[in-house]
């Protein structure tokens, strides 16, 4: 049982036992977690861990949070039956009549497995050849398979909810009760685990479950280390996995889930239109099934008209018809994706696939290796529309990678402090679309915008 050993209005020092199947560390795994040096996991496991502690808090700012809690700390204590991990300075929001809160206990030591597994099995192991796109895929199948996400019995039913963590109330309940409609049809949920359009379909789809007496409703998160601390697992989230970036994490979402509904949102959520459409327009995919749909509240109409104009002034009637949009009919979107999951199965069965992981999707080098956001890599990127379409998707998708995080990771705030906006160079068909939309998200108020005012991160030039 959990010790509770000081309590205060907000931190709190705790010793906490494991759940699950990290009951034992080998010394080896234990000397690199302790490791604050380079190459050593402290920094890492301590600021996922700082962020799924703080699940609930009124904060989703990563430079706050970690300044709020600078002093936390978190160590191993071996004992003759296993570990224990002790928090010091630890965010009291976790905590209820002195115990920490079951599922944020399985969402830390959900971390920990990730961490350790991450650096022991995949990138110190010599097994995997990140440069190489089928090791790559190998990589992802096997963390998945770790942390037992890969339901070999099911029928596909996995729905991907992608949107954004601070849409209005509107949005948001809209996508509780689109989540209720996935729910009565016995789907699961998967989205990227944080607050806003990741937690509204989980939070619908337990009561369509409950209705249902379905009692074994997954509701799967999917997230990494750079964007955790900004939006950290919410609570309804049962299953969890860290990926190791944010590449590795989009190409989670589109081998393991079946199907994907795009709530409203801002640049990530472009970003993650932007990756699935690149995959989609490769030719080597072309006849994948794979539904997606674009919905919202009416209220929602204007954004993704913008964000349909957008597609056709980028990559064009092609891409425009590899989605349906569906406004403010949720039971409609729930049918839709029924009969497309039924597609998918039936492809699959034909083409050999498994259920569980989409083995034969084509994901390029683009879209599937890390894209390290730096001032020098922003300002190279080949904004044109002499490229192939699904390579355009590929950079387009990029730029927008680059944004979100010049917008609210930790590394990219602190490089636009130092050395000015991010250069984005686009041709002017490209450019203007480009610009139409961020200027239209910001004045939605879907950027992230503090004291009143978005200060871009990005400036295109000619």
């Amino acid at each position: 049982m959990d010790t509770f050993i000081l309590p205060a209005e907000e931190f709190v020092d705790a010793r906490v036992t494991p759940r699950g199947s990290l009951e034992t560390l080998s010394q080896a795994e234990i000397d690199k977690l302790l490791d604050s040096g380079q190459g050593g996991l402290y920094p890492l496991f301590r600021k996922c861990a700082l962020a799924v502690l703080n699940s609930g808090g009124e904060l989703d700012d990563a430079r706050r949070i970690f300044e709020r809690y600078r002093d936390f700390d978190v160590t191993l204590a071996r004992q003759a039956w296993g570990i224990k991990l002790e928090l010091r300075n630890a965010p009291a929001v976790a905590f209820v009549d002195g115990q920490m809160i079951k599922g944020i206990k399985e969402h830390l030591f959900a971390v920990l497995r990730d961490v350790v597994y991450i650096a022991n099995e995949i990138v110190d192991s010599g097994r995997f050849d990140l440069t190489e796109q089928a090791s790559v895929t190998n990589a992802v199948f096997h963390i998945l398979r770790n942390a037992h996400m890969l339901d070999v019995r099911g029928r596909p039913n996995v729905v991907v909810c992608w949107g954004g963590h601070a849409i209005s109330r509107k949005e948001y309940d809209y996508t509780k009760i689109v989540g209720y409609e996935l729910g009565l049809r016995g789907l699961d949920v998967c989205t990227g685990c944080g607050p806003g359009a990741m937690k509204g379909p989980m939070k619908g789809a337990t009561i369509g479950h409950q209705k249902q007496r379905i009692h074994t409703g997954r509701y799967i998160g999917i997230t990494e280390p750079g964007i955790i601390a900004a939006e950290p697992p919410n609570a309804i989230v049962n299953q969890l996995v860290i990926m190791p970036d944010i590449e590795k994490r989009l190409e989670a979402f589109v081998r393991f889930g079946h199907g994907i509904v795009v709530f409203p949102g801002g640049v990530g959520t472009t970003e993650e239109i932007l990756y699935v459409l690149g995959i989609l327009l490769d030719p080597a995919n072309a006849q994948q099934p794979v539904p997606l749909i674009f919905t919202g509240p009416r209220e929602s109409a204007a954004y993704f008209e913008q964000v349909n104009a957008f597609i056709g002034a980028t990559l064009g009637a092609e891409a425009q018809g590899r989605y349906r949009i569906i406004i403010d009919d949720a039971a409609a979107v729930a049918r839709a994706m029924v009969q497309g999951l039924e597609e998918v199965r039936e492809w699959r069965k034909r083409a050999s696939d498994s259920y569980n992981f989409n083995w034969l999707l084509r994901i390029p080098p683009d879209l599937q290796l890390p894209f390290e956001v730096t001032h020098e890599s922003m300002s190279a990127l080949q904004l044109g529309a002499a490229q192939p379409v699904h390579a355009r998707a590929a950079n387009l998708r990029r730029a927008f990678s680059g944004i979100v995080t010049g917008n609210v990771k930790e590394n990219g705030v602190q490089a636009i402090e130092r050395l000015g906006p991010f250069e984005l160079r686009a041709d002017r068909t490209l450019g203007a679309a480009l610009d139409g939309l961020l200027k239209a998200f910001v004045e939605q108020r879907r950027m992230k915008i503090a004291d009143g005012h978005y200060k871009p991160c990005y400036r295109l030039v000619g």
